[in-house]
């Protein structure tokens, strides 16, 4: 059974409270954006000091530094480093199978609470964050924006997604190219799924080829995705496309889906490794803030 979730379902005070305790701490982000609090790759007129290059011309007059043309008879210009912002592209899974209640709580609570708290965290840091959902096809609900206020104005966006009625199925391979072609500054992209896509991780593999960002995935995952325990003569249907199969099921077909499942796991996870991306694994009906907290230890979440 599928349903909507409440704006009440989704967000409290003290789930909110909890958002200003972290940080989002990059090492370094691509030149083009506003000023902020990241170091940019970009070098030309800040604060911290960096390099020397040689004078060309339509340089900066005021940046040549003379005491060091008086010594080498050389003209050099000075480089600093250039803070900007961090732009956050927020990808929640919207799927069918996100709002599936059989089970336990629906997983687009996760998505949507853990979407709302990287947005707050970059956003009480100065970095812009941006919306966009995805099902079969990704949602362009708004580009990168900054301030402290766009906090309320993403979470009562991540509501609406919540109480409208869920996407058809997910496609990951058709989300990433939409969203490689909107040509968007190189930043930090989050997905936030379940990742099961029909076609398996080596579709999200081929899908990120072309995706120039820094990857966080945040992964759903809930106890019975892993160890289920339904048995005997039952009839499965996909939540999402509709189909269904009459099943029988013994220990040995448990024993095979287990070992199918693990597999994925270990795909996903190798996926990460070989993209030097974050993977983190959220228990969907566990407590989101101590979960959450993992990314920040020390104060920090590192990209």
């Amino acid at each position: 059974m599928t349903a909507t979730v409440t704006f009440d379902e989704l967000f409290d005070p003290a789930f909110l409270t909890a958002l200003s305790r972290w940080s989002l701490n990059a090492r370094r982000v691509a030149g083009g954006g506003r000023h902020g609090e990241r170091l940019s790759r970009d070098l030309g007129s800040g604060i911290e000091f960096k390099d020397y290059r040689p004078y060309s011309a339509g340089d900066d007059l005021r940046a040549i530094d003379w005491n060091l043309y008086r010594r080498l008879g050389k003209v050099f210009v000075r480089l600093f480093e250039v803070e900007e912002d961090l732009p956050i592209y927020l990808m929640p899974d919207i799927s069918g199978s996100m709002f599936l209640r059989d089970s336990g709580p629906p997983s687009v609570i996760a998505a949507l609470r853990s979407t709302l708290a990287l947005a707050a965290v970059g956003l009480n840091h100065h970095d812009a964050a941006g919306l966009f959902p995805f099902s079969d096809r990704l949602q362009v609900i708004f580009k990168p924006k900054t301030g402290h206020s766009q906090i309320m104005t993403f979470a009562r966006h991540l509501a609406r997604l919540a109480e409208a009625a869920p996407g058809p199925q997910t496609r990951l391979v058709p989300s990433l190219e939409r969203l490689a072609s909107l040509n968007l500054r190189r930043g930090l992209l989050v997905i936030v799924s379940d990742f099961f896509d029909p076609g398996g991780v080596a579709a999200l593999r081929e899908a990120l080829r072309p995706v120039r960002h820094r990857l966080l995935l945040v992964q759903l995952v809930r106890r019975a995705d892993a160890d289920p325990t339904v048995q005997g003569d039952v009839r499965l249907t996909d939540c999402e496309s509709g189909d269904a199969a009459d099943l029988t099921i013994t220990p040995k077909i448990l024993a095979r889906y287990r070992a199918a499942y693990a597999k994925f796991n270990d795909e996903l996870a190798d996926l990460a490794r070989r993209r030097q991306a974050r993977l983190l694994k959220i228990d969907v009906e566990a407590d989101l803030v101590e979960q959450l907290s993992r990314l920040f230890d020390d104060g920090g979440f590192r990209l």
